[in-house]
């Protein structure tokens, strides 16, 4: 009852003072909080409206969860916009409990920004009107309601923020800006007219096509392990059973293919679908996921030695062979079940890859890669089922299926590592070097060579009397890739392993860095000096000894200063195109002469998880979020401002963040188009 009469006293009080208000808002009314008002581009449909209110010293003003005078948004009608969802407040307001009132009060001290999401609806620039009211009180519990009205003009597609200050009429085109005291920097407004085309949409299908193709390729080597061998006969036998009509074998058999596809492409599907691009960035960079993924990889490279056995449990495999035996088309699709299962133990670490590799920003990969790997996998099965009677033509099972299996385990083991040292490189944990990496795969596959050679037997090998021409040619290809890999323990770049080993600037003894700094007078090896010291550089560094920074706003700063455009490199510690990219393209002389003199280069990686940002260089995103970590800030960056979220991306912008030219995104070795990126980007820079 207290609480009810507390409510209604504060009500008929609110009631009173806004209506007393407006009246003194004519008469020269004081105003204790200062308003901006500014409109945010979130697509081409949806801009937010932000409200960013700074109270006078000694001043607070009540939240959205006040409980007693919350402030309140109200927006006139119109038909050119509707509204998304609530108000939202950032940042938390300050809670105290109101003895006197009997209530919890929420308020901010000092500044808070209110945002309402909106849905355009008119393809004309328009304005949005309404009020808000709200109470502001002195510490000594002097109070006030204080009403506003607003005017925000919203233009169309909106290109830039455009601002109102409360204490003005005119539209200006500054930015809202926090108070100097405050910590936090707010992101860059400038955003595109349109969501940003990739000019390399071409190279971009060309990249979804080669990854299909690796995964159809995976998908066929997963035949050949030991674990699929037995079920060619199972799958013979099951429809041998029905023979009274060949057109009824047929479909069955197209079924079941339809089937094991059906059944590995819902997994792509539920990761790309239900999880997407962030739990992507997550999964392919967190150390987590990576650890679990090497611990995974490691266990079965064991079982592929021999150490011991995976199966699924029996009570699985025999329900779905159960359903199996029912025949029919129903039949068909649990024999493609019984196959999944019973094929665990070797296809499962193939298949993760597929999906662990994937996610590097695109959502469709997962999907496309599984669709390659389980057609590969149901061709041949479907073409069984079809043809009972090719089960001749196989060779009998033996001691090779084994041999498979084992070097199976050593890729495995191989594999392992470049999981581990994903994470290493993200966390700087520096366990994995490029050199430890390198000295490691050297004896992983050294051992395979000997193993294929016959000189190392595992438990369930068979005697090996004499040594055939694919096994010496295997171990010939074997041999011959230990002793390419060699000369990269003094530096060698390796170009052929680039992305899958730590990058060279992991390399503790670098030869090529050596002559590089000690021989000014070479061409094409003279060390850039930066403009001022870059931020966080004893975390990072850049290629080829070329001098940059790591830190957007600082980069944005310096460029500014010299004038000159700036190179935008969004990359990340695991991301196989990024090291490929600068080892066959940006080592061309001609590249590296125009990233050290003519830009301010900047590396963003979206991927680090190690280090913490300043203060000062805190990052808000769109949803009220401040971002810490110097990986976050960048992924929301890339994705908010610049509406990309694949790596390596590579922008040309001026000092203020507008774009020069179309940026370029993926692998793309073609260094003479690089290069006109370059100069095409200087050019406009010149004509601004």
């Amino acid at each position: 009852m207290k609480k009810f009469i507390v409510l209604a006293i504060s009500f008929l009080l609110l009631q009173y003072f806004s209506f007393g208000a407006l009246f003194l808002e004519q008469n020269g009314f004081e105003y204790h909080v200062k308003w901006k008002y500014s409109v945010k581009k979130i697509s081409d449909t949806e801009v937010d409206l932000v409200f960013s209110g700074v109270a006078d010293k000694d001043w607070h003003f009540y939240s959205l969860k006040d409980e007693l005078n919350p402030i309140l948004f109200s927006f006139d009608k119109s038909n050119n916009f509707s509204l998304v969802g609530k108000v939202t407040e950032w940042p938390a307001p300050k809670k105290e409990y109101d003895d006197l009132m009997a209530a919890n009060r929420s308020f901010y001290e000092k500044n808070g920004t209110f945002t309402q999401r909106i849905k355009i609806t008119s393809a004309k620039e328009f304005d949005i009107t309404g009020t808000f009211e709200y109470q502001t009180c002195l510490l000594d519990g002097v109070c006030q309601m204080e009403p506003q009205k607003f005017k925000i003009h919203v233009p169309y597609f909106v290109s830039e923020t455009s601002s109102v200050d409360s204490s003005k009429t005119d539209t200006n085109k500054t930015a809202v800006t926090l108070p100097e005291d405050s910590t936090v920097v707010k992101q860059s407004e400038k955003t595109t007219a349109s969501t940003e085309k990739n000019n390399s949409e071409d190279f971009a299908s060309m990249s979804l096509w080669t990854f299909f193709l690796a995964a159809f390729g995976s998908g066929l080597i997963a035949l050949m392990t030991p674990c699929i061998y037995p079920m060619i006969p199972m799958t013979i036998s099951f429809f041998m059973h029905d023979t009274k009509s060949r057109k009824k074998s047929i479909i069955q058999a197209l079924v079941y293919g339809f089937s094991i596809i059906v059944i590995y492409e819902l997994i792509g599907t539920i990761v790309a679908l239900t999880l997407g691009e962030s739990f992507s960035n997550w999964l392919s960079t967190h150390w987590i996921p990576n650890l679990f993924f090497f611990a995974l990889f490691v266990v079965f490279a064991a079982s592929f030695f021999g150490m011991f056995e995976i199966t699924l449990p029996s009570w699985l495999i025999n329900k779905s062979d159960k359903q199996a035996d029912k025949g029919g088309y129903f039949g068909a699709f649990f024999m493609a079940f019984t196959l999944v299962l019973v094929s665990f133990s070797c296809t499962a670490p193939i298949a993760g890859a597929i999906l662990a590799f994937s996610t590097q920003g695109m959502v469709i990969k997962p999907i496309v890669g599984m669709l390659g790997y389980s057609l590969a996998f149901a061709i041949p099965f479907t073409f069984f089922a079809i043809f009972p009677s090719a089960l001749k033509t196989l060779p009998k099972s033996g001691g090779w299926l084994n041999s498979v299996k084992v070097v199976l385990g050593f890729i495995e083991l191989a594999l392992a590592l470049k999981f581990l040292s994903v994470a290493d490189q993200t966390y700087h944990w520096n366990i994995l070097d490029r050199e430890v990496y390198l000295s490691l795969w050297i004896a992983i596959f050294g051992l395979m060579g000997l193993y294929l050679l016959g000189k190392l037997k595992f438990a369930h090998d068979s005697d090996l009397k004499f040594l055939g021409v694919p096994r010496l040619l295997l171990a010939v290809i074997t041999f011959s890739f230990v002793v390419y890999m060699i000369p990269g323990l003094w530096g060698a770049p390796l170009k052929a392993l680039t992305g899958w080993i730590p990058p060279m600037t992991t390399q503790d003894f670098d030869m090529i860095e050596i002559v590089r700094t000690n021989t000014p007078s070479c061409n094409n090896n003279k060390i850039s000096t930066p403009a001022e010291k870059p931020k966080y550089e004893g975390s990072f560094k850049l290629p080829h000894g070329l001098k940059g920074y790591f830190d957007y706003n600082q980069a944005l700063s310096v460029a500014k200063k010299l004038n000159k455009p700036v190179f935008i490199d969004f990359t990340g510690h695991g991301c196989v195109n990024c090291r490929k990219m600068e080892e066959y393209v940006w080592v061309d002389p001609r590249i590296l002469e125009k990233l050290r003199n003519d830009f301010v280069v900047v590396a963003l990686y979206v991927d680090d998880h190690n280090v913490e940002l300043e203060g000062t260089d805190w990052f808000r995103s769109s949803d009220g979020t401040v971002k810490k970590m110097m990986g976050e800030k960048n992924f929301s960056i890339q994705t908010e401002i610049y509406k990309t979220n694949g790596q390596p991306y590579y922008y040309l912008v001026d000092a203020d963040g507008n774009k020069l030219v179309e940026p370029r995104g993926g692998y793309n070795p073609d260094i003479e188009a690089f290069l006109k990126f370059l100069e095409e980007g200087l050019t406009k820079f010149k004509e601004k």
